[in-house]
């Protein structure tokens, strides 16, 4: 049993969590989450750091994924338009994971598979397309 005591000057509140695995899941989740928080609040403005996408430094072409980490650093701050520029893909992506994540858990076999397909082809299709000269205002971008 985990018992989580948050005190603030106005409330009190208790979390008790009694199975295990959803323990070990939410002490994951707040681990992850913490450390992700860490990274783009503390390092990346210590540092200037961040990740390198390996696949834009061998092929000078933009991944699905090139972007993200600004585009994180963005929502913390609250900046929505900065956040879309720089990789728009996850804000339709994360609308359908959730609907995926309730297909699955209601066993919905044709939804979940229809939009696991569908999630894959707007990753490769906004992958490819990005790359195009037509489409570079789907580039991430610059630091500038």
């Amino acid at each position: 049993m985990l018992w989580l005591n948050l005190r603030s000057t106005n409330m009190r509140m208790r979390l008790i969590i009694t199975n295990s695995s959803v323990c070990k899941k939410v002490l994951g989740t707040i681990g992850i989450g913490g450390a992700g928080y860490l990274y783009l609040k503390v390092w990346l403005p210590l540092t200037g750091i961040g990740i390198p996408c390996v696949f834009h430094e061998v092929t000078g072409l933009y991944c699905p994924g090139c972007g993200i980490t600004r585009s994180l650093g963005a929502m913390l701050r609250l900046d929505i338009h900065d956040a879309f520029r720089y990789n728009m893909l996850i804000f339709i992506l994360a609308p359908l994971y959730l609907v995926y994540m309730v297909a699955v858990k209601k066993d919905w076999v044709n939804t979940k598979n229809v939009l696991l397909y569908s999630m894959l082809g707007l990753t490769i299709s906004f992958g490819i397309l990005r790359n195009i000269p037509l489409f570079s205002w789907m580039e991430p971008t610059s630091l500038i």
